[in-house]
């Protein structure tokens, strides 16, 4: 029994560790697309019953995404550690029974604990939380045996208000323009084709196929290679998933025209010209602010003879509404809703692609002005993500070289 204390006390520094980064990692993909995150708080309240508690679902966004990032920081830099191991333990053991009926009751297939960046199932996140929770509980039996990182604690909370502040500004960045980094199959860069196609070695779904069939009052079960013979009659099949097969990441994108129904699937990812697709899952709720800057651009594109529609799921009155209030000459599409929320952040958003290859995405507050593009729209495009992208790239790259630096310096700290 000694002998186990002590390898526990040794190790809830590793533990601290493994849990903070694990909690920074989770609150940072949710923080970066609160969008995302609110979206997945909304279908879970839709799933138990509870709808009238969607306009909860951004704030709880932000608030679990901060709380996750604040835990994690303060556990991996020992900040505060009587007050974070008695969060992250009440945390820890509230998730962890919430996702066992989660698990149980299977609302949603993807419980989001990771955003998009890492999908797993509800078992493998209940899995994961039951091994957080014992590593939290070596932490928590053992909090006030851990060594002091900062000397003062003024300088610990100096450290988790600026960790807060960075945080903020970060997610509020993400959240009005776009994620900084974006998980999902719809990126920049992405081919929509290549990521909807069956790799010609591909392994396919595998079933369990029994066969039930009656004589003489009696069921019996019987595989296909184990037929009964012609006195016994069929009464029903059961098929049963054994294996999973490949699922390309982009699985339910179909653009139909309004009023006849045509799919302009094909048409619109085959198109070797520049297309410009304006996303609204829902006008009703679209931001109209830049609407007119909107037009202009769709007019712009015209001209130059570029392909523009707006993708939306919203119903033909409502989009005969938005028409005829806001002046939108352009063709509209009707695409899912979900496939919508998922291809940007944004409502409205904006994207450039040729031949299904997503050159440019823009938040409505970012849509540039017909005045800035100039005459060459791919050349204007391609200039301003790979500027956006170096920016964003750059500021990550210093955050993230100065956590490993400050990391690394924590754990040689914990073995001293």
């Amino acid at each position: 029994m000694k002998t186990l204390k002590n390898i526990l006390v040794k190790t809830k520094s590793i533990s601290s560790v493994i849990v903070g980064v694990v909690f920074l990692f989770s609150g940072f993909v949710k923080g970066i697309d609160l969008l995302g995150s609110t979206y997945k708080f909304t279908d879970y309240f839709v799933a138990f019953g509870l709808p009238s508690l969607e306009s909860l679902s951004l704030p709880l966004a932000f608030f679990l995404s901060a709380s996750e990032f604040l835990i994690g920081v303060a556990l991996i830099f020992r900040a505060r550690m009587l007050i974070f191991s008695w969060i992250s333990m009440l945390f820890m053991g509230f998730f962890t029974i919430l996702t066992l009926v989660i698990a149980i009751t299977n609302p949603v297939s993807d419980c989001g604990c990771f955003g998009d960046a890492l999908i797993i199932t509800n078992w493998e996140t209940f899995l994961k939380n039951v091994i957080l929770l014992l590593l939290v509980i070596n932490v928590f039996m053992f909090r006030n045996k851990f060594r002091k990182f900062f000397p003062e604690p003024a300088l610990e909370w100096g450290l988790l208000t600026i960790v807060m502040f960075v945080f903020i500004s970060v997610s509020l960045y993400s959240y009005n323009h776009l994620p900084v980094f974006d998980f999902r199959p719809y990126h920049v860069g992405a081919n929509i084709p290549e990521k909807m196609s069956y790799p010609p070695d591909a392994p396919i779904d595998e079933y369990e196929i029994i066969l039930v069939y009656e004589k003489d009052g009696k069921l019996e079960e019987f595989t296909l290679d184990n037929m009964p013979d012609h006195t016994w009659h069929w009464v029903e099949t059961k098929s049963t998933l054994i294996k999973k097969g490949y699922e390309p990441p982009i699985t339910s994108l179909m653009m139909e025209r309004l009023y006849d129904g045509t799919d302009m699937t094909e048409h619109v990812l085959t198109d070797e010209g520049l297309t410009l697709l304006l996303i609204s899952h829902d006008l009703n709720k679209a931001n109209v602010s830049r609407q007119e800057n909107i037009n202009k651009f769709s007019e712009y594109a015209m001209i130059r003879h570029h392909k523009f529609y707006c993708l939306t799921a919203s119903p033909v009155n409502t989009i005969n509404e938005f028409i005829e209030n806001h002046n939108a000459a352009y063709e509209f599409l009707s695409t899912d809703d979900i496939t919508l929320k998922t291809i940007i952040r944004s409502n409205p958003g904006l994207i450039l692609l040729r031949e299904g290859t997503i050159l440019a995405k823009w938040h409505h507050n970012d849509i540039p002005e017909v005045s800035e593009i100039g005459e060459d729209l791919l050349a204007f495009a391609l200039e301003t993500q790979r500027l956006s992208h170096e920016k964003t790239r750059r500021a990550m790259y210093l955050l993230a070289f100065l956590f490993i630096l400050s990391m690394a310096w924590n754990i040689r700290k914990s073995f001293k």
